[in-house]
C-alpha cells in the first residue's frame, strides 16, 4: 500500500532543505511499515542493510530539532488545546537515566505528557525530578510556559492528573482559560468546594443529568465554575472545573475525546511505548518523530476509510477529512468502528494502486493547510 504513497512529499512541507525532507520521509515510511519507534526496527524496513540505515537515521537525528519541527502542526485554527499525561513503563531499563518510578512506586518508567494537535510534549520522571532539583508541578509549568504565546485566548483542557492546587493558582495568575476534570478519587478536594457562602458543594448527580455550580471555590482558594455530567451508558459521574462559561466548558470537554482517541492510537498502533534511548535528548527524538508520522497516518488512514467504507469519490476527500461527521452515504457503523490509523496500519484494505495514488493526491494540500497556517518564527 505504501509504494504508491510520497511520503517526502508531505515531509517537503515541515523541512527547508529537500535532502532532509526526503530522508524524512523514508524514515517516516519506515517507522509506519515497521508500526514502531525503535530506531533497529525502523532500519529494517528501510532499502540497503540495517546496519548502515540505522547510522543513517542517527545522522538524520542530528541534523534537525524535531520538536521544532512538531509545532509547525499547531493549528492556529484550534478552539482549545489539550494536555493529555500518560505512563511509559520501562521494565527492562530501570538504570537508564531518565526512568524514575511511576504512580504506583514500584514500577520503572517516565511520563510523556503531550500536547495536542500534537504539536508540543514533555518528559520527565521522578529521578528527572530529583536530579533536576524540580517537581511534578514544574515540569508542567514547564510545557505550559514554552507555549502560552500560542495559546492566546485558547483553553487549555487537562484531564485530573492536573487536578491540583498549586496549577490552577499558577494558571489563573497567568490568566490562562482551563478546563480541568476533577478529581473524585480525592475526598479531601470534594470537601473543600466551597459555594460564595462558604458552604460545601455536594456532588450529587443522577443518569443522564448536568449540573451546573457557578462561583464555586476550589479548595476555599481559586474561584471556578463547576460542572458535572453523567452520561447514560456509562459507570460514573464526570466533573470539569473551568474559568469559562460552563455550558461552553461542557462543549468543550466533551469535544476532547475525540482528540483522546488519536493519543490512544498513536500509542497502540505505532508502539510508542516501546521507544529506547539510552539519553533523554534521543528519546525525545524519536517521540517527535513518531508524532510527525502519526499525523501524516491519521490523514491517509480517514482518506482510505472514507473511500473504502464511504464510497467517498477520491476528489471529494478535501471537503470529507475536513467535515465534522461522517459521510452521510457511508457504512455508519464500519465508519465508526475503525479508526483512520487502524485502517491503514492493520486491515491494509485492498485499493487499487490508481485509486491509492489519487487519495495520495488529495491529502497532500490537507497535510499542506495544516502547516502553511501556522510558519511560525523558528522556520
Amino acid at each position: 500500500m505504501f509504494k504508491c504513497i510520497n511520503f517526502s512529499e508531505f515531509m517537503r512541507y515541515l523541512f527547508d532543505d529537500e535532502k532532509l525532507a526526503n530522508k524524512a520521509g523514508e524514515i517516516v515510511k519506515a517507522l509506519l511499515e515497521a508500526q514502531s519507534p525503535r530506531i533497529s526496527n525502523i532500519a529494517e524496513k528501510m532499502q540497503g542493510s540495517s546496519g548502515s540505515c540505522y547510522k543513517a537515521i542517527q545522522r538524520f537525528l542530528e541534523q534537525v530539532n524535531l520538536k521544532k519541527v512538531l509545532w509547525r502542526l499547531f493549528q492556529e485554527e484550534a478552539e482549545f488545546v489539550i494536555g493529555d499525561p500518560t505512563e511509559m513503563p520501562r521494565h527492562k531499563a530501570p538504570k537508564t537515566s531518565y526512568v524514575g518510578k511511576l504512580k504506583d512506586g514500584e514500577t520503572p518508567g517516565y511520563w510523556l505528557m503531550v500536547l495536542s494537535t500534537p504539536f508540543h510534549f514533555i518528559t520527565y520522571s521522578s529521578r528527572t525530578i530529583g536530579s533536576q532539583v524540580t517537581s511534578r508541578n514544574q515540569e508542567h509549568f514547564r510545557a505550559f510556559n514554552e507555549i502560552k504565546s500560542l495559546l492566546g485566548e485558547r483553553p487549555l483542557v487537562l484531564d485530573r492528573e492536573f487536578s491540583y492546587l498549586e496549577l490552577l493558582q499558577g494558571l489563573e495568575v497567568e490568566q490562562i482559560r482551563f478546563v480541568i476534570r476533577l478529581n473524585l478519587g480525592d475526598q479531601r478536594k470534594q470537601a473543600h468546594l466551597i459555594d460564595a457562602d462558604g458552604q460545601p458543594i455536594k456532588l450529587f448527580i443522577q443518569p443522564g443529568q448536568t449540573v451546573i455550580h457557578r462561583k464555586v471555590f476550589y479548595l476555599g482558594v481559586v474561584q471556578v465554575n463547576l460542572v458535572g455530567f453523567w452520561r447514560k451508558g456509562l459507570s460514573s459521574s464526570m466533573w470539569i472545573m473551568t474559568n469559562l462559561d460552563p455550558e461552553r466548558a461542557l462543549q468543550i470537554y466533551q469535544a476532547r475525546m475525540k482528540t483522546e482517541e488519536t493519543f490512544r492510537d498513536c500509542k497502540d498502533l505505532l508502539h510508542l511505548p516501546k521507544v529506547m534511548n539510552k539519553q533523554q535528548q534521543n528519546l525525545e527524538k524519536m517521540i517527535a518523530l513518531t508524532l510527525i508520522a502519526y499525523v501524516v497516518a491519521l490523514l491517509l488512514g480517514e482518506a482510505i476509510r472514507d473511500v473504502t467504507y464511504g464510497k467517498v469519490d477520491p476528489a471529494s476527500l478535501h471537503d470529507t477529512l475536513l467535515a465534522s461527521g461522517p459521510n452521510p452515504a457511508c457504512n455508519q457503523h464500519k465508519w465508526f468502528l475503525y479508526s483512520g490509523p487502524f485502517v491503514l496500519l492493520k486491515q491494509k484494505p485492498k485499493v487499487p494502486d490508481d485509486t491509492l495514488v489519487l487519495i495520495h493526491l488529495a491529502v497532500i494540500p490537507i497535510f499542506a493547510s495544516l502547516v502553511y497556517g501556522n510558519v511560525r518564527s523558528f522556520v
